[in-house]
């Protein structure tokens, strides 16, 4: 059976080797804000919390081993992103790529401990709705363009209204990807890349979640020791829905075939 259509990404957690590095990195590059700290934790966000850090003192970065390809911040529109590009220039951000994917426009970077993180805007769902197998790809972003929808306004973080809008997965295999979150979960492939990547989504967005086997092919899950994926958070509208999926995934927090934790979580 189908996920509910309102179905969506929430909370990411992630071990980080230096919780005053990651909090400064994620607040001044990024533009979130510290929600809350306490006891070697802290969570982060805009008016909602959307990662929480594990601070994993040593923590080396997981190359190599399933679990966090990215973690995706989806900015209410266009012009947002471009005060986030604009604010990355200023300030001499490194990033690590610019992409225009059709349906939406991605800004690419990594945190200290190698968390890969984007930044992106859709473009109008009416767009691309029901042609993302068609439409989805990967083009150089049109950076110009994109700051000029910046106009004077300076950067003061991320908006309100800063979701989690996908979360991107390193997995072993794509078939058996593809055979949990579409046939267990119930999520819809929207696009997939032979045996080499797959996007899934609740109510026909472009995807909520994202798989690839790009350098993880076979691979095990990250250790113990290493700055990772802990877990991330599935959002459904009530109890009853958490209840449902659960009993189609054998529990409310349970492992992919990859090893990636995920939680069910009924909406607030």
């Amino acid at each position: 059976m189908e996920i509910a259509p309102d179905a969506h990404m929430g909370l990411v957690e992630l071990s980080v080797s230096d919780l005053n590095r990651s909090l400064a990195y994620w607040q001044d590059a990024i533009g979130l804000h510290a929600l809350s700290r306490e006891n070697g934790t802290a969570e982060l966000g805009v008016d909602t919390p959307l990662l929480r850090f594990v601070e994993e003192p040593g923590a080396r970065p997981a190359h190599g081993f399933t679990g966090l390809f990215h973690v995706a911040l989806l900015v209410p529109d266009r012009p947002s992103l471009g005060r986030f590009l604009a604010h990355t220039a200023r300030e001499r951000i490194p990033l690590t790529g610019l992409s225009d994917h059709d349906v939406s426009e991605a800004i690419y970077l990594r945190d200290p401990d190698h968390h890969g993180i984007e930044v992106y805007a859709d473009r109008p769902r009416e767009l691309w709705e029901g042609q993302v197998a068609q439409r989805m790809t990967t083009i150089p972003l049109d950076a110009g363009s994109l700051l000029a929808e910046a106009g004077d306004a300076g950067f003061d973080g991320l908006p309100e209204g800063t979701r989690m809008g996908h979360v991107h997965l390193c997995v072993r295999d794509v078939d058996e990807t593809i055979g949990f979150y579409r046939d267990r979960l119930g999520m819809g492939l929207t696009a997939q890349l032979g045996d080499q990547a797959a996007f899934l989504s609740a109510g026909g967005y472009h995807h909520h979640i994202g798989g690839n086997t790009w350098e993880t092919r076979g691979a095990e899950p990250a250790p113990e020791g290493t700055a990772r994926l802990l877990r991330f958070t599935v959002v459904l509208p009530d109890d009853q829905e958490v209840a449902r999926v659960a009993e189609q995934i054998g529990g409310t927090e349970v492992l992919d075939p990859s090893g990636n934790p995920l939680v069910l979580a009924a909406a607030a």
